[in-house]
């Protein structure tokens, strides 16, 4: 029998600029292609450390599986480890369509001065960018304006922290340091408070909020209570949207 054709893991060349290396590993994520399936092939929880999911990505790479969003982050961060000039920070929506609350998160990268994405989706534009935009706010707002083109209104903008290279860290990625109520702010409020943080970041002044209770937020990881908790007021809005 035919073995299906494993996409090769790109490798980073000297002679690669570093929009280049990012368009390699996009593309590489886009030959795993998306997955549709509905069944989810790697289990990722958010609060392991750093070291357990870049084991994943590992596996990722072995298995060559379809991944979504989640997947794409982890394995993103793991493909651009050993690029110092490259810093990595996790950017999650939370958007309303059609009475129902969508959840997606792609890879920010922050390099020479520009930012730009990695990451996967069922839409191409809300995946990867380019290396181009010279404000942490002119991203956002350009996926923002793309979300607009599918008629889905962004509720909330979650920013995360920059992930440390080191692949063994027992720290686990700090995933919504900044969390902007962006369908409540005018769209100079949010260029503020992305700006400031932006800048915070890049000075390298932010500590992770889970710096101060580790053992507690490792020990909440694993009840998954956090998300339950989470559930109950979103239904609420649902209910007080349809009224």
């Amino acid at each position: 029998c035919v073995q299906p054709s494993v996409p090769p893991v790109p490798n980073y060349k000297l002679s690669m600029s570093i929009p280049e290396w990012l368009q390699a590993i996009q593309t590489y994520m886009k030959m795993l292609q998306y997955n549709h399936t509905g069944t989810q092939f790697f289990e990722i929880r958010k609060t392991r450390p750093l070291s357990g999911l870049m084991e994943t990505a590992k596996e990722m790479t072995r298995e060559s599986l379809p991944i979504k969003c989640l997947e794409a982050v982890i394995l993103g961060i793991y493909l651009t480890n050993g690029q110092p000039s490259v810093e990595r920070f996790p950017i999650s929506f939370k958007t309303h369509f059609s009475g129902n609350y969508f959840h997606h998160v792609v890879l920010g990268i922050y390099c020479n001065g520009r930012y730009g994405s990695l990451g996967m989706s069922r839409r191409s534009d809300l995946m990867d960018k380019p290396l181009t935009y010279r404000t942490l706010s002119d991203l956002i707002f350009e996926f923002e304006d793309s979300y607009k083109k599918y008629l889905h209104s962004v509720k909330k903008v979650k920013i995360g922290l920059y992930v440390p290279h080191e692949p063994h860290s027992f720290q686990p990625i700090e995933w919504k340091q900044l969390v902007l109520n962006v369908s409540k702010m005018m769209r100079t409020e949010v260029r503020k408070e992305l700006e400031k943080f932006a800048r915070d970041m890049r000075m390298k002044i932010l500590k992770p909020s889970s710096a101060h209770s580790p053992m507690k937020d490792r020990s909440r990881g694993k009840s998954l209570s956090p998300r339950r908790r989470q559930a109950s007021p979103q239904r609420r809005v649902c209910r007080r949207d349809k009224s």
